[in-house]
């Protein structure tokens, strides 16, 4: 099992492929279609994800793609199942099983991820339905007026993701671990390092205590930013250089790979940190990309819900992947995003 595991882990991170955040909950996917004024019927979410996973960039610049639970039942118009398509482009098959983050008990303004229980079943049923790896997010947020994060909440989450993460492998199932800091807020870039590394140390410590396999998972962290309020904003050179940073002090060689979110960067920032990083060398395990939204926004923004539109909308998200595809290959730039648009 172990070897199986490994080896999932290891396409997840395939040389110039990414994995595609397709997870939205059902709240979060409506806020994206009321920006496009597309209603949020199953039926258009079912479209708006078939189009995508019948695009290039799947069979191209993809290794796996996290689904919702609803979209991993749910079948194209032509009757194939979503998770089909996307094994016949060669991408593997994923799901997110957290029940999202809920307000932490004691802990005022931070939150705990719930969906443990039960999770063991459930894992064998998404197996089932095709799911060859998993997602779980943690959440951290920064707040140094109110002293948040806490030493309780981080430890809490992190207890959470390791235990996740020790279930989904009995299942055979490659854990995704996410412990996301939050770029919310007007912290500084060095507010943000530190705040990462507490959270990855901690991370790390619970996978070990909860005996979890580092080469048959993968983690998928934030760079290094700072706040979306901060006075001062960092340069790509700066986020590439303290996010490899962090990285190197915190995770272990035998991770086969890391795959960041986007964490509500810009589509071209989120390539242009990822490509710096890439360039820097002398990394231990693979660097790339889990995008939702970084991916996303304009293949949305192209198809508006329209049957018309769904070439022009496949071909947007098949740029921004292979975009995403040269910079986990450091060989993106910005006259290469020009030249491809």
């Amino acid at each position: 099992m172990t070897a199986e595991l490994d080896a999932i882990a290891q396409k997840m991170v395939a040389d110039g492929k990414g994995i595609l955040a397709a997870d939205e909950s059902s709240g979060t996917i409506k806020k994206r279609f009321d920006a496009i004024g597309v209603e949020s019927t199953e039926e258009n979410r079912r479209d708006y994800r078939e189009l995508m996973f019948r695009s290039e960039a799947m069979t191209k610049y993809i290794s796996g793609v996290i689904l919702y639970e609803e979209t991993i039942r749910q079948k194209a118009k032509d009757g194939t199942p979503l998770v089909s398509l996307i094994e016949q482009a060669g991408s593997i098959p994923g799901i997110k099983v957290d029940a999202g983050a809920k307000p932490q008990p004691a802990f005022p303004g931070e939150t705990i991820t719930e969906g443990l229980d039960g999770l063991a079943g459930r894992l064998k049923e998404f197996y089932d339905l095709g799911a060859r790896f998993a997602k779980w997010r943690a959440v951290i947020d920064i707040d140094t007026a109110k002293g948040i994060p806490s030493y309780g909440s981080i430890r809490a989450n992190a207890h959470a993701l390791a235990r996740y993460a020790a279930l989904c492998q009995e299942a055979k199932i490659v854990p995704i671990v996410e412990p996301e800091v939050l770029m919310d807020g007007s912290h500084d870039i060095d507010t943000c390092y530190q705040v990462t590394e507490w959270v990855l140390k901690t991370t790390f410590e619970e996978l070990y205590y909860q005996r979890v396999r580092l080469e048959g998972m993968v983690l998928k962290p934030n760079m290094i930013v700072p706040g979306k309020k901060a006075a001062k904003q960092a340069s790509v050179a700066e986020v590439a250089e303290k996010t490899v940073r962090v990285l190197k002090s915190c995770v272990p060689s035998v991770v086969p790979g890391i795959a960041f979110l986007s964490g509500g960067q810009s589509d071209e920032d989120a390539t242009a940190h990822l490509d710096a990083m890439v360039k820097l060398g002398g990394l231990p395990w693979k660097l790339t990309y889990s995008y939702g939204r970084a991916l996303q926004a304009a293949p949305q923004k192209a198809w508006a819900g329209k049957a018309e539109n769904v070439a022009k909308a496949q071909a947007a998200f098949t740029h921004r992947a292979h975009m995403n595809s040269l910079a986990a290959l450091g060989q993106w730039s910005s006259e290469e995003e020009r030249k491809a648009a």
